[in-house]
C-alpha cells in the first residue's frame, strides 16, 4: 500500500495471525487499547476477518501491518477506523515494545494521514487515546492534532482523550 523511508504499510492477510497474537497480547495493548480476546491463531484470524479485512471491503481503508522495509519484519499496525460512536474516522496505531520510541509510529501515522487526505479526500481525522498513554499522545501532537476534550465511546467505559486534526489534514 504505502512505503516510507523505513517502513512498508500493507493490508493484513491471514498469514499475519501469529503477529496479531503477539501484538494483541502485549501488556500495553491490553492496558491502553483493551482485551480483544485474541489468544490463539484462530482468534487472530477471526479478528483479522471481522476487523481490518472487513473494513478494507466496507470502507476502502482499515488498519495496516507496519513492517520494516529492510527485512520485512512486522513491528506494528497503523490505520484508519470507522466507529459508530465517533462522527469521523479515527487513526489508530500500536507497536511491539522493541519498536517504540524510535519514530516508527509517527512515520506510519503521517503516511496514513497523507493517504486519508490525498486518496480518500478526508479533511478531519479523530484519535482517541487512554489518558496516561504519554507515547501515543506525543505522536498525535507531533502529527499536529490537538486535544478536544474527552469522550466516552462505550456505555460505562472510561473517558478517553479526543484529538482532532486542525481544519485541514
Amino acid at each position: 500500500m504505502h512505503t516510507t523511508a523505513r517502513l512498508a504499510l500493507d493490508q493484513f492477510t491471514f498469514d499475519d495471525a501469529p503477529f496479531i497474537v503477539e501484538l494483541l497480547t502485549d501488556p500495553d495493548w491490553m492496558r491502553y487499547i483493551g482485551d480483544r480476546g485474541v489468544r490463539t491463531i484462530d482468534d487472530a484470524r477471526t479478528y483479522l476477518a471481522n476487523g481490518p479485512m472487513a473494513s478494507y471491503a466496507t470502507n476502502g481503508f482499515g488498519l495496516y501491518r507496519v513492517s520494516l522495509r529492510e527485512g520485512g519484519i512486522p513491528i506494528g499496525m497503523c490505520g484508519l477506523l470507522k466507529r459508530d460512536a465517533l462522527p469521523d474516522v479515527d487513526i489508530g496505531f500500536a507497536f511491539l515494545p522493541a519498536y517504540r520510541a524510535q519514530g516508527y509510529a509517527l512515520e506510519a501515522a503521517a503516511a496514513i494521514v497523507a493517504d486519508a487526505r490525498d486518496r480518500l479526500g478526508l479533511t478531519r481525522i479523530l484519535a482517541i487515546v487512554t489518558p496516561g498513554n504519554v507515547g501515543s499522545i506525543r505522536v498525535l501532537q507531533k502529527l499536529g492534532m490537538i486535544q478536544d476534550g474527552e469522550i466516552q465511546i462505550q456505555a460505562g467505559g472510561d473517558a478517553l482523550c479526543l484529538f482532532v486534526t486542525p481544519d485541514q489534514c
